[in-house]
């Protein structure tokens, strides 16, 4: 998410703000299959998907589940090196701005997960962020080091219990009697969502812990990149991202191709959770790929069209996760059009797109006008302790650079 400890826009990192930008879509793209369809959110094959909507369903399998959350917490770990950096300049406490700011974190991320989406990542960020400050003085090597090491074992306890997984012949039973009464209440009331959510929150917050090892190594990542400014103009050369880019492919393509076909088809299901794992053990190469692509581009003689494109969007980058749950959410639920359950994987992955197409004209616009976004400007207030007339977002105009 924006950093509101980063420097102001002149100095800022474009290839920072892009790459948040283009994480966005990943982002939409899996949040809005979950919030839409109560299979998926449960992490069932859809009984009744069409051959169009099954194909849809296994490309974002395959394409963006378990990558670009690795690519928001790596953006993570590497704008923490940027708030502790502005900090220092400004003479404050880089510590305790920090707990402000995951203070803030936490309070979004639980208003998030009640009203909206009980996906939400943002307390998870709040809580984990505190090993950041607790090993900010950590040597880059040390960062990769312990990355590699809480990655390799989560990823590789998870493949392990997946291949377990597959020699049991059982096959688990799909709670339709939960799915139905999910339907129910998100389609009820805006008093039927939000109980709903609450009841989910504790399955929230296990769905954490298990997400927090990756969450954490993707943060050390970052921190050590942060460390050697590897995102700064100069950082790194295109001979390098090119061959990062091509082990990346040759890496994740096929786990990617592997977790798809376990989950989505046509492999049957007890190979799920052994897809699980092998996807997990490849997102990194792959996201990895994602990102340096990127990179190449904004270093190519369109790079300025791409940053236009897609700086806006990562500048404005905590407003936007929290509108895409709004939107979506409006069209899946009782606060608007009750279509959870209604839509098939391709529909949702049109709307996706959709939704993510009105983010990057409207973040463009929005920044003619104001310096930070809507939850950039609260969270920025949180974290510098300002009151809100010092941290009211400005109307002069500032560039995407």
């Amino acid at each position: 998410m924006n950093d509101p400890g980063e420097p102001a826009a002149h100095g800022r990192l474009p290839a920072v703000d892009a790459l948040r930008g283009f994480a966005l879509l990943g982002i939409l793209v899996v949040n809005s299959a979950q919030m839409m369809n109560p299979y998926e959110a449960e992490g069932f094959r859809d009984p009744g998907a069409t051959p169009v909507d099954q194909a849809a369903a296994w490309l974002v399998t395959a394409l963006a589940s378990g990558k670009f959350y690795l690519l928001f917490s790596f953006l993570f770990g590497y704008s923490f090196t940027l708030q502790t950096a502005a900090a220092e300049r400004d003479g404050g406490r880089a510590g305790a701005r920090f707990l402000r700011r995951s203070l803030g974190l936490v309070l979004l991320g639980l208003a998030h997960a009640v009203l909206l989406y009980t996906g939400d990542i943002l307390m998870a960020y709040g809580l984990l962020g505190l090993v950041l400050l607790w090993a900010r003085r950590i040597a880059p090597a040390t960062a990769v080091r312990t990355a590699a090491w809480i990655y390799g074992v989560f990823g590789t306890v998870l493949t392990g219990l997946g291949a377990l997984a597959a020699t049991v012949d059982e096959e688990e039973p799909v709670p339709h009697g939960e799915i139905a009464r999910a339907v129910a209440a998100y389609r009820g009331t805006a008093g039927t969502v939000v109980r709903e959510n609450l009841d989910r929150l504790p399955l929230v917050l296990a769905a954490a812990l298990l997400m927090a090892p990756g969450v954490l190594a993707a943060f050390f990542a970052g921190l050590a990149a942060g460390k050697r400014r590897l995102l700064a103009p100069g950082g790194t050369d295109r001979a390098r991202l090119r061959r990062i880019t091509a082990l990346g492919l040759a890496a994740g393509i096929p786990g990617a191709v592997f977790h798809a076909s376990a989950s989505q088809g046509p492999l049957h299901e007890r190979w799920q959770l052994l897809g699980i794992g092998v996807g997990t053990l490849t997102a990194p190469a792959l996201a990895a790929a994602y990102a340096c692509l990127l990179l190449l581009l904004l270093d190519s003689p369109r790079g300025e069209r791409v940053r236009r494109l897609f700086v806006p969007a990562g500048r404005l980058a905590l407003t936007n996760y929290l509108g895409q749950s709004l939107i979506v959410t409006g069209v899946a639920t009782a606060y608007g059009l009750s279509l959870y359950g209604r839509l098939g994987a391709a529909a949702v992955l049109v709307l996706a797109l959709a939704v993510y197409a009105l983010q990057l004209a409207l973040s463009t616009a929005w920044l003619r006008r104001f310096r930070h976004g809507p939850a950039e400007w609260l969270l920025r207030a949180l974290t510098l302790a300002a009151r809100p007339g010092r941290a009211r977002a400005s109307r002069a105009p500032e560039p995407a650079s």
